[in-house]
């Protein structure tokens, strides 16, 4: 039953993704291919531009949101970008606010502004990707831009087959 749940969790966390994604990107939906289905994770390529990401859904939660949540790594070929580590939040950041990420036992500072979040640098995109691989979950932490601080989590297992997925996916993308 659970893993029919999570199967569930991610072909409606991919869905919601896509939804998001797509009015940004003017491709054809056909165009997305998925490279598999990890926990609450899926991996998807699109050859057109080329790239390959694995992306989540943040937890449910009956709380107040701007955005749906998710959670992106993703591979640009063409740019010789690799993993790259991207949160949508789900509220709209106060101007200036802090943005923690925990995951396990580690902390990040993250950077970014209206309901994104993304590492600082190379380094920390590097380091996030690594404890990603062997923790269990992981909350980001900020002040909304109405006031209040708000969180957003995200299960991780699954996460590390679905990063692999996509960087085998972009492989031979050029």
């Amino acid at each position: 039953m659970h893993l029919r749940h999570n199967i569930g969790a991610v072909l409606k966390s991919a869905v919601w993704a896509l939804a998001l994604i797509s009015p940004l990107i003017a491709l054809p939906a056909h165009a997305r291919e998925s490279l598999g289905l990890y926990e609450d994770w899926g991996a998807f390529r699109d050859p057109m531009v080329p790239r390959c990401y694995a992306i989540a859904m943040a937890a449910p939660s009956n709380l107040w949101r701007d955005y749906e949540p998710y959670a992106a790594i993703g591979t640009w070929p063409r740019r010789a970008a690799r993993n790259k580590f991207h949160l949508r939040l789900s509220r709209k950041m106060a101007q200036g606010s802090r943005i923690t990420l925990r995951i396990g036992s580690e902390r990040f500072s993250l950077t970014g502004g209206g309901g994104d979040a993304w590492p600082q640098d190379d380094r920390d995109n590097a380091a996030i990707i690594a404890a990603m691989r062997s923790a269990q979950r992981m909350t980001v932490y900020a002040t909304g831009a109405r006031g209040g601080n708000f969180s957003n989590t995200w299960e991780l297992p699954g996460a590390a087959s679905a990063m692999d997925a996509a960087l085998l996916g972009c492989a031979r993308l050029r």
